[in-house]
């Protein structure tokens, strides 16, 4: 059976109708197929697939290395699976058949849908992409730091947004652990710290939301120079205004 779903994040994998992982073999063998889904449906130059797999360590002959190649991924993944062409070759599935694709596709409509104004099914399409992630993405393409730097960042914008839509949801108790965790893996992210101002908030603890804003505002001045931005602000004077302090001159 052909392969009809694709995965990169973590391990790469071919996976079957049947839900069963095609043998892909070696490291190389591997990599050829992660620089392929990653372009899912797009045709790869060789040059650029030679230089993908083998980076800083090419063979001899990069090109007939890289027939032979295609050929063993070719026999691995059956036929129509891998089509070649003038300007290189694609894997033929649609972008969606790729686990990477498919987290991004999700999570940019639950971001979507939160700016709409629809948390509940913000936090479906999230919950779904964020199901999809396995660390570290790409793990079997050689020189992957760029690519999964670029991910892990839409990664967090899409664990932001999850907790976002939690809180309009009226879940802030639930949002504000993982909140918590972002931010100190985080500390210059204004938009998580935003959060979990409003998650403390709204579980009851103005004095510990008031505290944080301390932190992080000396935190700015120390590295930047800078104060928190305007919704931040707008926030600390909500909460100072709650708990009867008095507001800074």
């Amino acid at each position: 059976m052909v392969p009809v779903y694709y995965r990169v994040l973590g391990t790469t994998a071919a996976l079957r109708p049947d839900g069963s992982a095609v043998p892909l073999g070696g490291a190389r063998l591997r990599a050829l197929l992660t620089v392929l889904a990653v372009r899912a449906g797009r045709s790869v130059s060789a040059t650029v697939l030679a230089g993908e797999v083998w980076g800083t360590d090419p063979p001899a002959e990069p090109q007939a290395a890289l027939q032979a190649l295609v050929g063993r991924l070719r026999r691995a993944l059956g036929p129509g699976a891998i089509v070649s062409g003038p300007a290189g070759y694609r894997l033929d599935v649609p972008p969606d058949a790729v686990d990477l694709h498919r987290f991004g596709r999700l999570g940019d409509e639950g971001r979507a849908a939160l700016d709409a104004g629809e948390p509940a099914r913000a936090a479906a399409l999230l919950n779904e992409a964020l199901a999809l992630w396995a660390e570290p993405p790409l793990a079997d393409l050689p020189d992957a730091e760029a690519e999964a730097r670029h991910w892990g960042e839409r990664l967090r914008a899409a664990r932001t947004a999850r907790w976002a839509a939690a809180l309009d949801l009226g879940e802030a108790e639930r949002a504000l652990p993982p909140l918590t965790a972002l931010c100190r893996a985080h500390p210059l992210d204004e938009p998580l710290h935003l959060l979990r101002l409003r998650a403390l908030r709204d579980t009851g603890r103005p004095a510990e939301a008031l505290a944080a804003y301390a932190t992080l505002a000396r935190t700015l001045a120390d590295r930047f120079g800078t104060d928190p931005g305007p919704a931040l602000r707008a926030l600390h004077t909500e909460l100072l205004g709650a708990s009867g302090a008095p507001a800074p001159a």
